[in-house]
């Protein structure tokens, strides 16, 4: 199924791709609705973390009533707080705290019935040493109790190599721990997808459509290093059946109604065709 990333439907927020509506959040499952959406992809900030409705039991409350309304299910999250705080380069107490904000995501996303919460290792959450690599692995793995429990899965997007991630991801017990495939980051790091699925197919549980620039930027869909042809024949040939989240380009022109429309026909030509 196809669906959007929170925050496509609303202006940026302080320049930022993507950032959690605090003011629209509502607003998008009316909009999601009259563009023919059934899935929406939640997304959570370090900043201000408990204040997002998915993190209090009101919130998710409403969210409930919300989805019913409106017909769309939320799925999965993108946990943007862990990659702009990870809790792998802090010590000590700090350390401590921010796995604990991740125990307390887990019992939320648990609550509403979320399958999958994306865990993006790039940029300030990158690994950039083995220690960190293990310091993660460490810290995750005391939370993988808590995913069974819950019947959520980590899903990570990484920017490593294929080969580099499938090692990396056999790590990780496939019961609570998935591989997120970004369709633009592996284009615009010149990522061979057929190497890609290859190497780690069997692990992808989720799937962000955008495109952008060869180690470049984010641009509209079709623009960019992204073959689609081949990106989305490959996903078929492995037998991919999970959710499919416009997580792309913001519109110029403000009109992120009719851009997300566009971006959803291009998607469907790829998926259907």
């Amino acid at each position: 199924m196809i669906g959007f990333m929170q925050g496509r439907l609303s202006p940026p927020i302080d320049g930022k791709i993507q950032a959690f509506p605090s003011e629209k959040w509502r607003e998008e499952f009316p909009l999601g609705e009259s563009c023919g959406f059934q899935l929406m992809e939640w997304t959570l900030d370090h900043q201000n973390l408990w204040e997002n409705p998915l993190m209090t039991p009101e919130g998710r409350q409403e969210i409930r009533v919300l989805s019913a309304r409106y017909g769309i299910r939320i799925e999965s999250a993108t946990a943007d707080n862990f990659m702009q705080a990870p809790f792998f380069k802090r010590k000590g107490p700090e350390c401590e705290e921010r796995l604990s904000d991740l125990k307390e995501l887990i019992e939320a996303a648990g609550h509403l019935g979320l399958k999958y919460i994306v865990i993006p290792v790039l940029d300030e959450g990158r690994m950039e040493s083995p220690r960190e690599r293990e310091k993660l692995r460490e810290g995750l793995n005391r939370l993988r109790p808590d995913l069974l429990s819950a019947q959520v899965k980590f899903v990570f997007e990484s920017d490593l190599p294929p080969q580099e991630l499938a090692e990396w991801i056999a790590t990780y017990e496939a019961d609570a721990f998935g591989v997120n495939y970004d369709i633009g980051n592996s284009a615009g790091s010149g990522f061979d997808s057929s190497k890609e699925f290859e190497a780690f197919g069997h692990r992808i549980l989720n799937v962000h459509i955008k495109d952008r620039e060869l180690h470049g930027t984010t641009v509209p869909l079709g623009e960019g290093n992204a073959n689609f042809d081949k990106v989305f024949q490959g996903l078929k040939k492995i037998g991919y059946q999970g959710n499919f989240i416009l997580q792309t380009a913001r519109a110029i022109d403000g009109d992120h109604l009719s851009a997300l429309r566009r971006y959803r026909d291009f998607a469907t030509s790829y998926i259907e065709g």
